[in-house]
């Protein structure tokens, strides 16, 4: 096959993992691909396709305010990212066009190139803005922008919901995700997210402290609460324990607490040690969200490193910690503790810790590279 791909921007601290392992697994089937994205951070991976950054927004925040609201009113970001894929793949042939997003951008782009091209049409959603409480995607840093969250918002899941409707096939990352988007089409198929087994794999390495960690975004409708009382209460008891946050910086002012130590976020070829290295590995939740299955769960549960979510979203990602015994997901303070003390015996036992997880061959990469592989012949016929 030779696939025309449109994603959203790769951006820290992941790179978009789900995307870059089905790219390597295609070209490695000896498919042809071609990527292209928006400009954002510098690409820290290898790749043996092109990968073409086309800038939107390089002449500062006056013009990124200026082009924001065009875009708002006429989808001008859309239809410049469409015609310049058009006019650069003019003497090119594909056999499929392939839109990944964790948001819209770039959907209505996939959509014209597409229809220009009379190919067929495939999206991976991500993520929805409706999966978390208020607009926690898209509201703005800036306070003076946040009034306009629902106007935008609006607007955007408008022109999403149109090519959603318009696609040929839509893939997604669980199952509350492939609910909801069947109200809009109903070829919708379901490919977790997951874990390279060649960078997330077992390995024991003793520490000198008992490592609890936090590595990745950070973003505002995660709770971490819990863990913050529960660090508060156990330190005396755990006298090893270190607490770490790897993480974006705007959320540090959360975390100025005095057993905390916040650093950045982790070189994305040092993320497998670091996780290796861990006691434990937090995952945050919110009751109030659907469906969001962070990928560092994944990670973790390739490692076999113990899991605490924290509050438990009561919902799916509860319930894969559950079926695959990755560690637990709880809102109670008694058996947030008493995990944490169980795991520190542990390591206090061993130097490390080792989660006995069950049903993770579920969650290879690999395997979803080849339902991805099998869906995209389906659609292209090929």
């Amino acid at each position: 096959m030779n696939i025309l791909i449109l994603a959203d921007a790769y951006t820290r601290p992941s790179f978009a993992p789900r995307l870059r392992y089905l790219c390597d697994y295609l070209v490695e089937q000896r498919h042809t691909i071609e990527v292209y994205t928006e400009k954002w951070n510098t690409i820290p991976f290898e790749h043996d396709y092109p990968i073409h950054e086309l800038n939107f927004y390089h002449l500062g925040p006056i013009s990124w305010a200026i082009k924001t609201l065009y875009s708002i009113l006429t989808d001008w970001k859309e239809r410049s990212f469409a015609r310049r894929i058009l006019w650069r793949t003019r003497k090119q042939k594909f056999d499929l066009v392939f839109c990944t997003t964790f948001s819209t951008f770039p959907l209505g782009a996939a959509l014209r190139v597409a229809r220009s091209k009379r190919l067929p049409l495939h999206v991976d959603i991500r993520d929805v803005e409706e999966q978390a409480p208020g607009h926690a995607y898209v509201n703005h840093p800036q306070w003076y922008l946040r009034p306009f969250a629902s106007l935008y918002s609006h607007i955007m899941r408008k022109r999403r919901d149109a090519v959603l409707r318009a696609a040929d096939s839509i893939t997604t990352v669980s199952p509350w995700h492939v609910d909801f988007l069947r109200r809009y089409n109903p070829n919708v198929h379901l490919i977790y997210n997951g874990f390279d087994p060649a960078v997330y794999y077992p390995q024991d390495i003793t520490t000198d402290t008992f490592r609890i960690d936090y590595i990745g975004r950070l973003y505002d409708f995660q709770n971490i609460d819990y863990i913050l009382r529960a660090i508060k209460d156990l330190h005396s008891q755990i006298p090893e324990m270190q607490v770490t946050f790897y993480t974006n910086g705007s959320v540090y002012e959360r975390l100025a607490y005095s057993h905390i130590s916040t650093h950045g976020f982790i070189p994305l070829n040092a993320v497998g040690d670091a996780i290796r290295r861990s006691s434990i590995l937090l995952v945050f939740s919110n009751p109030e969200t659907n469906g969001v299955m962070t990928t560092k769960f994944y990670e973790a549960l390739g490692c076999e490193k113990p899991v605490l979510c924290t509050p438990s979203d009561k919902g799916i990602l509860a319930d894969t910690i559950q079926f695959t015994n990755a560690g637990l997901a709880s809102s109670d303070m008694k058996e947030i503790k008493a995990f944490i003390l169980d795991k520190y015996a542990e390591w206090k036992h061993q130097g490390f810790t080792r989660q006995a997880v069950s049903n993770k061959d579920q969650f290879n990469r690999y395997i979803q590279a080849q339902e991805f592989e099998n869906l995209l012949r389906h659609i292209t016929g090929l």
